[in-house]
């Protein structure tokens, strides 16, 4: 079945050049240039993947929308952005987006990320394992369910996706480029920036001062490595 994409955007520019790159490779494309009907397509239409511009007209802004959306929605939000710093991509993983797109972008990039997405979320999970402790941090895997501390820690797919492979490796570096490929895939192998991005909010979630890493620990130049008590 042909995949369906709702692009969330006010620009008739934009929507005709995304759409067109969407098309050409076989992509349904549905389009919605508010909150308001963005929100109604999504609960109707249930698209495969959402392109969200974070500037839009109308009450909410494409943060807002993307929240909203994850009160009844799994579906893959990539964010559409002209803001390129921490903060901002930060404030969209926090909204709960999958990735990001920033302003201006080609066709190749476009594609590139739309494919990498929805394979992340149609990727099948065979486990040896039910649940991972380490610590006080405890995964079940079945569930994609995390705690610390008895707590219950709230993840994006894509959070919880790069937890889930560092736990399969605990103990064990990680370099970049193969913590890039496990997770995002082999387009995002030299995004560096991307992963320090992620890390340092995945770090706010499951450590108790992240400015002093216990869990995801860095090895400067190399890459990351979940610690864990070795008697465990």
């Amino acid at each position: 079945m042909t995949e369906r994409i709702l692009v969330v955007e006010d620009q008739p520019r934009v929507v005709r050049l995304v759409s067109e790159v969407l098309k050409a490779v076989g992509y349904q494309v549905l389009v919605a240039g508010d909150g308001k009907h963005a929100l109604e397509m999504v609960s109707l239409e249930q698209p495969d993947l959402v392109l969200l511009d974070v500037l839009l007209p109308g009450e909410m802004d494409g943060y807002e929308i993307c929240r909203r959306l994850r009160e009844f929605s799994i579906v893959p939000i990539i964010m559409l952005t002209a803001k390129a710093r921490d903060d901002d991509i930060l404030t969209g993983f926090d909204a709960g987006a999958d990735d990001y797109l920033t302003k201006p972008f080609n066709a190749k990039e476009l594609l590139a990320r739309v494919k990498a997405v929805l394979r992340r979320s149609q990727r099948p999970e065979e486990m040896s394992v039910a649940s991972f402790t380490c610590g006080e941090l405890k995964i079940d895997f079945a569930r994609h369910a995390v705690t610390r501390g008895g707590e219950t820690v709230s993840l994006t797919r894509t959070e919880y996706a790069l937890l889930r492979e560092l736990a399969l490796n605990a103990n064990r570096v990680l370099s970049h480029p193969d913590l890039l490929t496990a997770v995002w895939g082999p387009e995002y192998r030299d995004e560096l920036d991307y992963l320090r991005a992620y890390v340092r909010y995945l770090r706010r979630k499951i450590e108790a001062d992240p400015s002093n890493p216990t869990y995801i620990v860095t090895l400067p130049g190399i890459g990351y490595m979940l610690s864990c008590p070795t008697d465990e």
